[in-house]
């Protein structure tokens, strides 16, 4: 499985450019699964309806399964929020995940940047930036700078970034125990 990040400011237009790319790599014949940050609480499921109703008594976790999808919800209640690299581990294998969010994070990334947006961008401090989409060219940037309505180059940027995720975890293991 291959994991990279795409991270950018709120209204960088992350959400669209994964709906235009995860088409074309389904097509390419790839699994692809996503992961998505929430800054804030939310909520997959409906008041009145069982499943919340098992929640609310206590569960920890409540399973939903029909003949076209499944989804498990778990409550942290006290618990800490899990690092993405938790979540990246309870996922089924495919062949790409593809992160939304988690700019601080140690994974590869793509900065998505829109000159609009009017927040400097990130990656000039960010070591984990692999690559930029954006829709302003960054000529001494020092990596790869794809334009933002360049899709089959962004699909290109990311399955040549994307990595590995034991490499990830060796990384983020290393980095726990002070190694460089």
């Amino acid at each position: 499985m291959r994991v990279i990040g795409l991270a950018g400011w709120s209204g960088s237009g992350k959400t669209t450019l994964l709906a235009k790319i995860i088409p074309r790599l389904v097509a390419r014949g790839y699994t692809v699964s996503t992961v998505k940050h929430a800054h804030h609480g939310f909520d997959v499921d409906t008041p009145g309806k069982d499943s919340h109703t098992h929640r609310m008594a206590g569960a920890t976790e409540v399973l939903v399964a029909s003949s076209r999808r499944w989804a498990l919800m778990h409550e942290l209640r006290d618990e800490s929020e899990p690092s993405i690299y938790d979540l990246l581990q309870k996922m089924s294998p495919v062949d790409l995940v593809l992160i939304e969010g988690f700019k601080s994070a140690c994974h590869i990334r793509i900065e998505v940047y829109r000159r609009d947006v009017g927040k400097p961008p990130f990656h000039p401090e960010n070591p984990h930036v692999a690559g930029i989409v954006s829709d302003t060219p960054f000529p001494n940037a020092g990596r790869p700078v794809v334009d933002i309505d360049d899709i089959e180059g962004v699909v290109q940027l990311v399955l040549a970034k994307a990595e590995r995720l034991e490499t990830l975890l060796g990384r983020i293991r290393a980095l726990a125990v002070g190694e460089p």
